[in-house]
């Protein structure tokens, strides 16, 4: 029997389950109204004439494209390809090869006939060796760098140190972008010259489309679950819920996969840190904390209307590997900027999205996993009532259900990139069935991720590529 005492831990125990659930979810459902309202003021904003016309200015800042790529041979092509033909003033490819033991590098020279440059850098950030610099003669804006293995991080700063132009872009190799992602991500920089550091926009799963040489020709559903259930994640998470924390200029993560910056602002924050498997969250939480301590006046935003599209993991295991990396980027990133937490010195960052993303980003799972883990206590101490608990586990469901489909219906109407009813209804079933599994998987790899992050693990694990051309 379990005593009095015991009991009573256990009641005000469940009850703290209970208020943070709720809490937690209200938090999602604040973010997505937020991040909504806010969408559509940039949107209107963004579809004005004269901006139009500004964007396509000659004026506009020249940017690099920054693209690492490790054991990319299925997509980069393809992907590359469909850089060079960003609709954009002046830009410049860079691809960074990091040690790949596939075919990425020569299928690469063979694709865009590259030779060897000699073309000279400034070693502004610290990287691992570069075993050889190519350019082609086809495309003069591309330019392929093959480097010994450092990570994602270390690439991106081997990229920063041969780019040419003031603005970068930072974006996986296995990406594809709209033709006019750049131009129209660009426009935080043109708006506020100078103050704009940062602006990140909008990643969405390509798995189901119709992609050929690097171009999305029609927006499909994947057939599979898994990757369906991702979309509706990404809504709410990458779309409504980012452009939610950009109110306020507290948005603590721009996309890996797809975000532009201020080279100069990027570089004297110290570049991306290479001993993190987090490195986007982190510069940028970095980018802040060295402009609010100088006390410098700086805007990082983020744009919903440019398009990334990007492959979801279609297993469970590289599902895995991705949802622990992701939890032990953001457990590395609070915990060497713990101390921006709950000071005032830091703004909105530090008493708003910092304590939000740590109490329920960070400790959530184990929050949540512990409830898991009380209901066979309760059971045991007689404290469960069938018909309660049955009860609250309807509403509990209904109320994440509530979160994910708001989130389902505003991007359709914002945006109506998937426009048939069916598709509509598939995202909605997508959004119950994560409920059941889904959910319950996610929240032990990040439990999982506290171990992992505590005994030093910095691996990636392999994400495979099935390759983006009519993904199923």
């Amino acid at each position: 029997m379990i005593g009095p005492t015991v009991q009573s831990l256990i009641a005000w125990y469940s009850a703290f389950v209970l208020i943070f659930f709720f809490g937690i979810n209200s938090y999602y459902l604040v973010l997505t109204i937020a991040g909504f309202w806010r969408t559509l003021r940039v949107i209107n904003e963004v579809r004005r004439p004269d901006q139009r016309r500004l964007l396509r200015s000659p004026l506009t800042p020249p940017v690099s494209v920054l693209a690492p790529a490790f054991n990319e041979e299925a997509n980069v092509v393809d992907n590359v390809r469909s850089l060079l033909m960003l609709d954009y003033p002046l830009f410049e490819v860079i691809l960074v090869n990091d040690g790949s033991h596939d075919r990425t590098l020569g299928r690469l020279v063979d694709a865009f006939d590259l030779r060897r440059s000699a073309r000279s850098y400034e070693q502004s950030l610290r990287c691992k060796p570069i075993h050889g610099v190519y350019e082609s003669a086809s495309y003069p804006n591309l330019v392929v760098v093959d480097k010994a293995n450092g990570g994602k991080a270390d690439a991106l700063n081997a990229g920063l140190n041969l780019s040419l132009y003031p603005v970068f872009c930072a974006i996986d190799a296995d990406s594809v972008l709209e033709p006019d992602a750049l131009l129209r991500l660009v426009r935080p920089f043109v708006d506020a010259p100078g103050v704009t550091i940062a602006a990140g926009g909008v990643v969405r799963v390509a798995n189901g489309c119709d992609i050929h040489a690097g171009r999305v020709h029609a927006v499909r559903l994947p057939r599979k679950l898994l990757p369906l259930i991702q979309i509706v994640e990404y809504l709410r998470a990458f779309l409504f819920g980012r452009m939610g924390w950009s109110t306020g200029n507290s948005l603590l993560v721009i996309s890996g996969a797809f975000g532009l910056f201020d080279k100069k602002a990027a570089v004297l924050a110290g570049g991306y840190a290479t001993d993190s498997v987090g490195e986007d969250m982190e510069l940028v939480v970095r980018m802040h904390r060295y402009r609010r301590e100088r006390r410098q006046p700086y805007r990082i935003g983020f744009v919903p209307d440019p398009i990334c599209w990007t492959e979801a993991p279609e297993s469970l295991r590289v599902l895995r590997r991705q949802r622990t990396r992701w939890q032990r980027g953001l457990i590395d990133t609070l915990m060497r900027h713990r101390c921006m937490i709950g000071r005032p010195r830091y703004g909105t960052v530090g008493m708003v999205s910092l304590p939000g993303f740590l109490v329920f980003e960070m400790i959530s799972p184990l929050v949540e996993l512990s409830g898991y883990l009380l209901l066979p206590l309760l059971w045991a101490s007689g404290l469960l009532s069938m018909p309660l608990a049955g009860t609250f586990f309807v509403l509990a469901i209904m109320y994440m259900v509530l979160v994910s489909a708001l989130a389902i219906l505003l991007e359709d109407l914002a945006f109506r990139r998937y426009h048939s009813v069916f598709d509509l209804g598939r995202l909605l079933l997508a959004a119950v069935l994560e409920n059941f599994g889904f959910r319950q998987l996610t929240v032990w790899w990040r439990v999982r991720a506290f171990a992992e992050y505590f005994r030093g693990d910095l691996s990636w694990g392999a994400m495979e590529r099935r390759g983006m051309a009519t993904t199923t």
